[in-house]
């Protein structure tokens, strides 16, 4: 019966079978009418969109500081080629993407349609909070395109990313994506989101809506990064960015001006790393910032801005985001049970730099409490010369001016409590005496931070309690995320033989899950790529481990994972540190596309083991280096430490920030013909108040650490967590 059509399903059937066609030419007739709607607006638009071409400039981003002749440093290589750029003025102004102009060439043209011959542009100002730049041409009565409002923007809109790069006739249309607008109020309030591909053909070009007018000028962004190339790295990944066309007209008479346009800072960093979910609470203020002028303090908890209210710190950079250099805003906090207002804050654009306060002791790690055991006291230190011991806890801290002491729980309060505070600053230290159990209180005033290691690293540097007072962890061994196939291991024997016996006859007992160690070659199967991971073999799971990710060289000893792994095997072991290596797919070296895949390596493996985010270090070496210096300046949520053989910095280092500490090893050989650009690197670090140890090995070129400079290295890769 079911096999039948009854009359009901028969008539069904032949009313459906009658409508098809109309449902059919329906649809036909709308795609036709959206097409003809896209090319349209893509020909009304057309006039305004040029063709930039640069000659000139380095081939490489960053390339480091060339002086005194030589061959060029190291650096990450930018692709070459005509870029976009959208008319904004009659009289010869244009806007495009900084990322166009990167590798600062020494020559600009651009060749606008309708005109037969190819014009000299000159550079007139950068705003360097969206990544433009106004270009000038010697022309009269140009086009100009009408810019969408930003208040009609919704999501859904159809989006046509447009770019005037592979056709050398500019009389011809502009190569055209099309997509949607997938999301407003991006990259902290700057810009609209497309999933329209957007690449280096179309930076620079126009993000056109269906009716003709121009939501905004595409360019690479990124929430995690800044400069000419962030976010270049996720380009052609279904995200793209546009800063509408609205914003762009109303800062251009600044522009048109030469005014370098620049983000304006309130000089606040939060409490704590949790931007979503915590209370917007002052956790550091930069010396002589906006928010010192004002009067504001650590501790006060922010809660309008502008009159919006601000539940999390996340909130703050979204309403701060696109705001400028020299922009005033009013700001509401609760300081205590009281409710201060601070009106006409002037924003600036740079901030003093933060400048990392030092004790002068290394805590022991995995204690959970109450207070913090002493393992190392510097010589000649503030806590030295307080008479802090090693076997003493610190149990209480504030500043000498504070009402009350502070209890320390344990090392993470410690780390964040002194990072609130900077150089100069005298505070009380209650502390118990590890003879005797004694409490007393002493005072210190904190120095800045000293490139002085520990003169021997003190051992044992954890008390095994990471896991305390946590569930225990499921399944006999870590799994990694990408599915099955990504964690067979491929295990050296060499590294086999070194295991514990202790491991080989584990006791039945015990709950701890079974943890493959050694070196292991893994596979991403989502991205086709290989790493690897050594595991030191007297891993234990309540112990916290440090990372060293290694970036390889472009030269086979430097890409061997074994033999690294072998260097590092006493280190992993002795110290407690795990090493992953992420690979190249660029036979020329490390590319800034490269640096998401390798992050996700790197959380893979952050997400497996027990790890000391205090300790996650970016190591390399030549072109490694470089990516290592790259890696860890646009991955700072991450990393806290670079540590680097033979490479050049490259472009001026980002700002010191105090919830994310980023300290530096930077090393080269005496003979290496990049020996002075190394030490210029080293120079700008140190500029921007970053602490920096600096080794120059004698009698070496491009060789990896001497066996000297080996053992400091390590002694810096143990004393990353120091306060």
């Amino acid at each position: 019966m079911n096999a039948l059509l009854t009359p009901r399903r028969l008539l069904i059937a032949l009313l459906a079978l009658l409508a098809a066609p109309a449902t059919q030419a329906r649809a036909a007739d709308l795609n036709e009418s959206t097409e003809k709607a896209m090319k349209a607006a893509s020909a009304k638009v057309a006039p305004t969109v040029v063709k930039i071409e640069t000659a000139g400039g380095a081939e490489m981003v960053p390339g480091g500081p060339k002086k005194g002749g030589g061959p060029p440093p190291a650096g990450i290589r930018k692709g070459t080629g005509p870029t976009t750029g959208l008319i904004v003025d009659a009289d010869g102004f244009i806007i495009t993407s900084a990322f166009n102009f990167a590798n600062k060439p020494t020559d600009i043209f651009v060749t606008i349609p309708g005109r037969p011959q190819r014009l000299v542009a000159k550079v007139v100002a950068h705003d360097q909070t969206r990544m433009l730049t106004l270009l000038k041409v010697d022309a009269k009565d140009l086009p100009v395109p009408s810019a969408f409002p930003k208040s009609g923007i919704d999501i859904g809109q159809w989006s046509l990313a447009l770019g005037r790069t592979s056709d050398p006739d500019a009389e011809h249309p502009p190569s055209m994506s099309v997509g949607i607008v997938s999301a407003t109020n991006r990259i902290w309030g700057k810009a609209i989101q497309t999933d329209a591909k957007t690449s280096p053909v179309n930076y620079g070009g126009p993000l056109v809506a269906l009716n003709g007018q121009v939501y905004g000028v595409i360019v690479p962004a990124s929430n995690r990064a800044e400069g000419e190339t962030a976010g270049v790295d996720v380009y052609d990944g279904g995200i793209g960015f546009a800063v509408p066309l609205e914003d762009i007209l109303a800062v251009l008479p600044r522009l048109k001006q030469g005014q370098e346009l620049k983000r304006g800072l309130l000089g606040i960093n939060p409490q704590g790393n949790d931007a979503y979910n915590a209370s917007p609470i002052i956790g550091a203020i930069q010396p002589d910032s906006a928010a010192a002028r004002a009067g504001m303090k650590v501790g006060d908890k922010i809660t309008e801005i502008d009159g919006k209210k601000i539940p999390n710190f996340s909130t703050v950079q979204h309403v701060l985001g696109p705001k400028y250099d020299g922009d005033e805003i009013s700001v509401k906090v609760m300081r205590g049970d009281k409710e201060m207002e601070f009106k006409g804050v002037k924003l600036q654009g740079t901030n003093t730099a933060y400048v990392s306060a030092f004790l002068g002791l290394l805590p022991m790690r995995d204690d959970p409490g109450p207070g913090v055991e002493i393992r190392y006291v510097y010589p000649k230190s503030p806590a030295d010369i307080a008479g802090l011991k090693i076997g003493d806890r610190v149990m209480k801290l504030a500043p000498a001016a504070a009402p009350a002491l502070t209890p320390i729980q344990n090392r993470s309060a410690l780390l964040r409590a002194l990072q609130q505070l900077t150089p100069g600053v005298e505070i009380k230290i209650e502390v118990k005496r590890k003879e005797g159990d004694k409490v007393e209180t002493v005072t210190a005033k904190l120095i800045a931070a000293p490139d002085t290691l520990p003169e021997k690293v003190p051992l044992p540097s954890s008390a095994g309690k990471a896991l305390e007072g946590q569930p225990k962890p499921k399944g006999k061994e870590p799994k990694d995320p990408f599915g099955p196939g990504c964690g067979d291991a491929d295990e050296d024997a060499s590294f086999g033989d070194d295991k514990k016996e202790d491991e080989k006859k584990e006791d039945k007992k015990d709950d701890k899950p079974k943890v493959e160690t050694g070196f292991i070659k893994r596979t991403n199967e989502a991205l086709g790529r290989e790493y690897w991971v050594y595991i030191p073999g007297n891993y234990d799971a309540n112990k916290s481990y440090g990372l060293i990710v290694w970036f390889h060289d472009t030269t086979e000893a430097s890409k061997d994972g074994e033999k690294v792994g072998r260097t590092f095997r006493d280190v992993c072991e002795d110290h407690n540190f795990i090493l992953v290596g992420p690979k190249s797919g660029n036979k020329d070296g490390w590319v800034p596309s490269e640096t998401e895949i390798v992050m996700q390596d790197v959380k893979t493996v952050l997400g497996q083991y027990t790890i000391d985010k205090t300790r996650v270090v970016a190591h390399g070496q030549g072109n490694g280096g470089q990516m290592a210096f790259y890696v860890g300046f646009n991955a700072r949520d991450i990393f806290r430490g670079v540590g680097t053989v033979g490479a050049v910095l490259g472009t001026n280092p980002k700002e010191n920030i105090a919830n994310q500490p980023l300290s530096f090893f930077i090393s080269g050989g005496d003979k290496d013909p990049l020996i002075k650009d190394i030490k210029e690197s080293k120079d700008l670090l140190i500029e921007r108040r970053f602490p920096v140890v600096f080794r120059e090995m004698k009698e070496s070129g491009k060789e990896y650490f001497d066996a000297a400079t080996f053992a400091e290295f390590i002694a810096w890769l143990d004393s990353l967590d120091r306060v």
